[in-house]
């Protein structure tokens, strides 16, 4: 009888071999340790990171229109958490930087077109931060 559980991890090396390429990489044993731990906290694999990893750098000289870095970068839950994270963390900053603009305002400019921008820039702003924050709760 043939064993299942031997036959199923051949026909997965058969078609990883027919699909990718190995690539290898000597690193100290602490930079492999730490790179393995933190791949597992994040809900990766080690090789799904490394993938992710050289896309980004191929990212770099791609136009957007080439680069897939996105799509791959949100392929699993734990991805796509830290991206809306990582969002959030930008429109934070941006409305940040917005509300310092507006607080520069000279008060005789209070009610200008410009202050209005902000002020509502900065409430479509909050509002965005209000429904990431419950996106992945």
């Amino acid at each position: 009888m043939t064993d299942m559980g031997a036959t199923s991890n051949e026909s997965k090396q058969r078609w990883n071999r027919e699909h990718y390429t190995l690539l290898k990489a000597y690193v100290s044993h602490e930079t492999a340790a730490a790179f393995k731990s933190r791949c597992q906290e994040d809900g990766v694999s080690v090789s799904g990171r490394i993938g992710e990893l050289i896309i980004g750098y191929l990212a770099e000289w791609q136009t957007p229109k080439e680069s897939n870095s996105i799509s791959f970068a949100v392929k699993t839950r734990a991805m796509r958490r830290k991206a809306v994270k990582a969002a959030a963390d930008m429109i934070e900053a941006v409305m940040d930087a917005e509300i310092g603009y507006m607080d520069n305002i000279p008060p005789n400019l209070q009610n200008s077109q410009p202050h209005d921008a902000a002020e509502q820039t900065v409430a479509a702003l909050e509002e965005a931060l209000g429904i990431l924050s419950e996106a992945y709760q």
